[in-house]
């Protein structure tokens, strides 16, 4: 089976996040079916100007959007800050409105967070209107630090039933 590529995307710039062990737990579980890559410049990227917005694309944005669109999908694995999406993910998502890397790309969404539902609901406003097929793919993950252990394993069964049905419907979607 031709592994389907993914790049995956932590809404956190912390080297040991919950959401960066969550998309490594995600790697883990679909290796056979998956090559995941992370995304490692989201805090390098420019602050989002759109009079910067221009052609060529000044180098980090541009190799952002080439990832993007080598990807055959997006896994997003984010926090919630102050009740909303982390300043990063939002500049990132915001370099890509106009060239439209999103656009009909399938994107998984999980919110891992204490809380996360505002930050949820705001990023997948911001990814339904920039036409991400994201609608059957995303998870909110309340209190996520108790439902996966140090060694990156999800630890919840209902959790893990859910990240299940969701990547079964994810890579349905990527295969279509």
């Amino acid at each position: 089976m031709n592994r389907k590529k993914i790049l995956a995307i932590s809404g956190s710039t912390r080297i040991n996040s919950i959401n960066s062990a969550y998309i490594k737990a995600l790697s883990e579980l679909y290796a056979d079916r998956l090559e995941i890559f992370v995304y490692k410049d989201l805090s390098g990227l420019p602050h989002f100007n759109p009079d910067h917005d221009i052609e060529p694309a000044p180098e980090a944005v541009a190799d952002l959007r080439k990832q993007l669109r080598a990807a055959d999908g997006v896994l997003i694995c984010t926090p919630e800050y102050a009740m909303g999406v982390p300043g990063t993910l939002k500049n990132a998502i915001d370099w890509t409105v106009s060239s439209c890397e999103f656009s009909h790309k399938p994107v998984m969404l999980i919110t891992a967070a204490s809380m996360g539902e505002k930050a949820h609901e705001s990023l997948l406003g911001t990814l339904k209107i920039i036409e991400a097929n994201v609608a059957e793919t995303n998870l909110l993950i309340p209190y996520a630090k108790t439902k996966i252990s140090t060694d990156t394993k999800i630890t919840d069964a209902e959790t893990l039933g859910k990240i299940k049905e969701i990547m079964r419907i994810f890579i349905e979607t990527i295969g279509k």
